[in-house]
């Protein structure tokens, strides 16, 4: 099912799928403000905290309107530019976390490819709340499979294009993570490429989402994730301060 982006879908998804975090934070902004008046906290310090939770709680809001809004990521501009193989012959697979926003872009962009799609989530494994609601209420398209990280239901070499567009980060096992990426070099050509888009567990995240950062995965144990599961050729290029694509070859 094809679904189009409105605008601000990408705030409105941060709001919706981290609504409990808003609340914490408001809950915060109001109890702090509460104990200020009672304990006549000095002005100046008042105001700076009330400021600092107000940042804490903007901040992902400007990044993620940049990132997902305002940048361009979502014309796909970027991934075409990676690819040297004509688009009317490539085997594309794109493997997401049930919550599929790139499916019905790759079919517009690639319409004489082959486009598999496949859904990784396990509700017993993958146990983040904001997930669980963008599953919920997220719309995929019409032609996923549901699959587990073990086994992805193609043939050993068969594949020109592997798309994990923000999805990978799920899989919160390192050992899980290991054995999926190895099914993905298994069923990749060895002409074909990986494209992973991640946003690390950095400093600008950490500025941009504060505590949330710690959801990523850093550059170090994405690498040493790729590495263990065989593949030999990891580049990286930023998309913005925040996000990061990895093209990964066997």
């Amino acid at each position: 099912m094809e679904t189009n982006r409105t605008k601000f879908q990408g705030v409105k998804n941060i709001l919706n799928f981290n609504r409990h975090y808003y609340y914490l934070g408001f809950g915060a902004l109001i109890l702090f403000s509460l104990v200020a008046y009672i304990f006549e906290i000095p002005t100046f310090w008042n105001q700076l905290v009330i400021i600092f939770i107000l940042l804490g709680l903007a901040m992902p809001l400007l990044v993620s309107a940049y990132v997902y809004d305002y940048s361009g990521y979502y014309k796909l501009e970027w991934l075409e530019n990676k690819l040297t193989k004509t688009s009317n012959s490539l085997s594309i697979v794109n493997i997401h976390a049930g919550f599929d926003e790139t499916s019905h872009l790759l079919n517009k962009k690639f319409p004489k490819s082959n486009l598999r799609i496949f859904d990784f989530y396990n509700p017993k494994d993958h146990t983040e709340i904001a997930i669980q609601r963008a599953r919920k209420e997220g719309i995929n398209h019409s032609k996923t499979e549901q699959i587990s990280t073990d086994l992805i239901p193609l043939e050993t070499n068969s594949s020109d294009l592997i798309c994990l567009l923000s999805a990978a980060h799920e899989i919160r096992s390192n050992q899980e993570k290991v054995i999926f990426l190895k099914e993905c070099k298994r069923i990749l050509k060895s002409t074909g490429k990986v494209i992973m888009v991640e946003h690390l567990r950095d400093l600008p995240n950490f500025m941009a989402f504060h505590v949330g950062f710690t959801h990523f995965f850093s550059r170090k144990t994405w690498k040493k994730s790729l590495t263990q599961a065989g593949f030999s050729k990891i580049s990286e290029k930023k998309f913005t301060p925040f996000l990061s694509i990895f093209t990964i070859e066997p």
